[in-house]
């Protein structure tokens, strides 16, 4: 409580423009304590978590593409498994609102295992598979714990009452989240603390150990929960190798009532101090098993006092309950080259310890998508996200290519079934109906703002009017705002027409403005007699009011140690295409990709420093035999290309780590295209994770 000199002093401090020290806190902003918790730096409030904050808010989603039809058939009625591209912490945010239409009273209550994997908040680099280094873990501090409890708040309050939660964490910070997840669910409903294997490293001359394990703790929401008891082959308690059941005495220490047994028809009394360690019921079935013998080589003295020669034994069983113990398991894999992928067989134990067959399990750190296509493989429901490109592409072609996966019971043998219906969805996006519906005046003024299209005097070409410029090149903005036009497409006759009417009069280059539904080209360009028609696509759902707000862009890595470097975004993001100009090349009998520009739509960067060609690259994905579904086959980060084209090590270790110096000094940059099929398809990610679409033929090969 305050005293009356503790309010004079608040008071004081408010009329001098002063800080309030630290420590009125709690007498200012009373809260319902808990026991005990972890105090830090910038630990913000659950109410103010939960509500709706430009800091933390809860966002739209929009479905950008949907796996349904034959091929992947629906789980259930009305439910497709979600993909989401966006801030987990916004993504959780909108579950909770529970208001998107999209997955409106589908998810929130309804999650029955979360299992995450976030980064460890350590600095630590882990090494990849062919010795690169693989991604460095930023977040340290009170920043990452509160990072992932804001997470675990939301993911608490989407749970379903009898759902259980498992995080995977290392010795730096898995302490501190422990204290975290007892204030958040409670330490009463702590059930376990599961070692399991790491990265193993054999330093030497250390004063201390190597470290060899991590931990999952594993929490249920509740009392109520559903558990499986899992079981391996019987090991030794000791050194782990696998051991044949053996017989052992039936007996234990201490006196039970009634003391006897009828074994196999004779009735016996234990040893003196011990009774037998099973129930009738227990030996009977024993017994009908062939588990049960007399040992005629031991003589003991009953409870009576008779010498009896014979002691009843029973057989070990050749499985045992799983303990807390996982080691038997991998650590990592990379199977799918993505840095710190959980095994197959890891996720295998948790799903099916806790959920039934038609249970939803969500991973909102999906990375490689490991719980998704185990999930998947187990006929359970699923819900991913991640904020990066590359996990979202890794994910989709996990799950498009699972028939030819391993099975998860028989791993010599292929799974064989396709993945069942699923959406690719985006959050942060708003909708733009009222805009749609504005005036032609308002609704090319918008869409210039979203643009940054140039306003020109008036100007028709043979009947087609120019509605602007960008970056030298016309403009054409689609007449939406014609209710005629809103059900046509812009496609191959719409192009052509254009073409026969202004090809004399532009340049190499035009661009067309219109709503993403209403563009009938994957590509993001259609090229006629060498000049390329660009299309800006306005998805049907964009930021509300984008020009009134302010909003920090998701930013994508530029190598493989950034791919866990953990951005949260601030609001929304709009997606603007970067600018591209490529050849397909063939040197030396091989074929390249050779990109000569590439542009961020985004002059300037965070700081105000201009952003030049190449520097802002992220990374390249290509599908070297796309078959009108983009299946990621190789991904380059800029880093590697650039070292590619210094004809470096695959180490990088000759290459700055100043990537966007090294971008900034390239002249062309070389994508090696491997094994071409008769088409290639190219997307270009920059920073912000906006994206370039391209196809290429080869024709037949």
């Amino acid at each position: 409580m305050l005293n009356q000199y503790d309010i004079e002093y608040i008071i004081k401090c408010l009329k001098d423009g002063k800080r309030i020290p630290e420590e009125y806190k709690y007498d200012l902003f009373p809260t319902v304590q808990k026991e005990y918790e972890l105090t830090y730096a910038g630990k913000m409030r659950k109410e103010d978590i939960l509500s709706d904050t430009d800091e933390i808010s809860n966002v739209p989603l929009q479905i950008e593409k949907t796996y349904n039809g034959d091929e992947h058939p629906s789980a259930l009625e009305d439910w497709k498994n979600l993909l989401i591209f966006g801030d987990n912490l916004q993504v959780l945010k909108t579950i909770y609102y529970d208001k998107d239409p999209i997955i409106a009273n589908k998810i929130k209550g309804k999650v029955k295992l979360v299992y995450i994997d976030p980064p460890f908040g350590t600095g630590d680099e882990y090494d990849g598979n062919k010795g690169q280094s693989a991604y460095s873990a930023k977040r340290k501090g009170a920043d990452f714990v509160e990072f992932l409890r804001r997470r675990l708040i939301l993911l608490r309050e989407v749970m379903a009452d009898d759902g259980v939660i498992f995080v995977r964490l290392d010795y730096h910070f898995g302490h501190y989240i422990k204290v975290i997840m007892d204030e958040v669910f409670g330490k009463n409903n702590f059930r376990n603390e599961i070692i399991i294997n790491r990265f193993k490293r054999q330093l030497r001359n250390l004063k201390q150990f190597n470290h060899a394990t991590d931990v999952l703790y594993f929490y249920s929401k509740t009392e109520n929960y559903f558990f499986e008891e899992i079981t391996i082959d019987r090991i030794c308690s000791f050194c782990g190798a696998q051991r044949e059941p053996q017989w052992r005495g039936m007996h234990s220490p201490g006196l039970r009532q009634p003391p006897e047994r009828t074994i196999m028809g004779k009735v016996y009394y234990p040893p003196k101090g011990r009774h037998w360690s099973y129930t009738q019921e227990k030996i009977d079935a024993l017994v009908d098993e062939g588990r049960i013998r007399i040992n005629e080589d031991i003589t003991y003295t009953n409870i009576l006092g008779e010498r009896v020669i014979g002691c009843p034994e029973y057989l070990q069983t050749e499985e045992i309950p799983v303990d807390s113990n996982w080691t038997d398991l991998k650590g990592y894999v990379f199977a799918s080259s993505y840095p710190t992928e959980n095994p197959e067989e890891l996720l295998k134990r948790v799903i099916e310890c806790c959920t039934q067959e038609g249970d939803l399990v969500m991973d909102c750190f999906a990375g490689s998508g490991t719980t998704l296509a185990v999930a998947e493989k187990l006929n359970r429901r699923w819900i991913g996200c991640d904020i990066g490109k590359l996990s979202m592409y890794t994910i989709q072609k996990r799950l498009l290519e699972i028939s030819n996966s391993k099975d998860l019971n028989n791993p010599k043998k292929k799974y064989k079934k396709n993945a069942r219906a699923f959406s690719v969805v985006t959050a942060g996006l708003y909708d733009l109906g009222k805009v749609f519906s504005l005036s032609e005046d308002k609704y090319k003024s918008f869409v210039k703002n979203l643009f940054d299209i140039e306003d020109i005097d008036k100007r028709d070409i043979n009947g087609v009017s120019i509605d602007g410029e960008k970056r030298g090149y016309f403009v054409k903005i689609y007449p939406y705002w014609d209710e005629k036009m809103r059900n046509a497409d812009v496609d191959e006759q719409y192009i052509m027409d254009l073409h026969r009417n202004i090809c004399d009069h532009i340049k190499n280059r035009f661009y067309i403005v219109a709503p993403a539904n209403n563009v009938a080209f994957v590509n993001d360009y259609y090229e006629v007699d060498k000049i390329r028609y660009y299309f800006l696509k306005i998805p049907y759902q964009v930021i509300k009011e984008l020009h009134n707000q302010n909003f920090k862009k998701i930013k994508q890595p530029q190598s493989q140690n950034q791919i866990n470097d953990l951005e949260e975004a601030i609001g929304f993001h709009f997606i603007r295409q970067p600018e591209v100009e490529t050849i397909l090349s063939k040197i030396d009998g091989n074929y390249y990709i050779t990109i000569k520009k590439f542009m961020s739509d985004y002059i300037m960067d965070e700081t105000g420093e201009e952003i030049g060609n190449f520097e802002s690259l992220a990374m390249v994905l290509i599908d070297n035999n796309y078959n009108g579904d983009f299946i990621m086959k190789d991904y380059y980060f800029a880093k590697d290309l650039i070292a590619m084209s210094k004809k470096s090590s695959t180490s990088h270790k000759n290459i700055s780590s100043d990537v966007r110096s090294d971008l900034k000094n390239a002249n062309i940059i070389n994508v090696p295209i491997k094994s071409p099929g008769e088409k290639i398809f190219a997307i270009y990610v920059d920073i912000y994770g906006n994206e370039f679409k391209e196809e290429f033929s080869l024709g037949v090969k």
